[in-house]
């Protein structure tokens, strides 16, 4: 979030120790869907499309508005956003990438089909969403770093 010039708290986006459920995961088969680019946008809107229609694939709730609106947030819409200046960053994890994901949580919460890297535009908000899916039942009902 420094790159990116934000005000406030970044995501914490860190697996809870009581965390007693499992991430929201894709069914063992999902048929005839494709998880190609929905868009040759390499932009931020592009960027939403695509992970919406991954999310779609594998059931991780969210809008374009909710995902938009937390990524204006947390990083202005810059992918390669760095928080080096929050509680994660001083244990050595800063959060990083569109919704300002740490890597741990990114780990966990990763979405087959994606990018490995958390700052890849995609993986980071598929990652982030299952997130929220998980712990608040949809990116859409974010409204504050959490």
């Amino acid at each position: 979030m420094a790159a990116a010039g934000l005000a406030g708290a970044a995501l914490a986006f860190a697996p809870s120790p009581a965390h007693a459920a499992e991430p929201v995961a894709a069914p063992k088969a999902v048929h005839a869907v494709s998880l190609a680019k929905v868009s040759n946008s390499d932009n931020l809107d592009g960027w939403i499309r695509q992970a919406l229609s991954i999310m779609k694939a594998k059931h991780i709730p969210g809008s374009y508005e909710g995902l938009h609106r937390n990524i204006m947030r947390e990083s202005s819409g810059n992918p390669n956003a760095v928080n080096n200046w929050d509680v994660n960053a001083m244990k050595g994890t800063p959060s990083k990438g569109l919704l300002q994901v740490i890597q741990p949580t990114f780990d966990y919460y990763h979405v087959d089909g994606t990018s490995k890297s958390l700052t890849d535009p995609v993986a980071n908000i598929t990652a982030a969403a299952n997130y929220a899916a998980d712990k608040y039942g949809s990116i859409d009902n974010v409204n504050s770093a959490y």
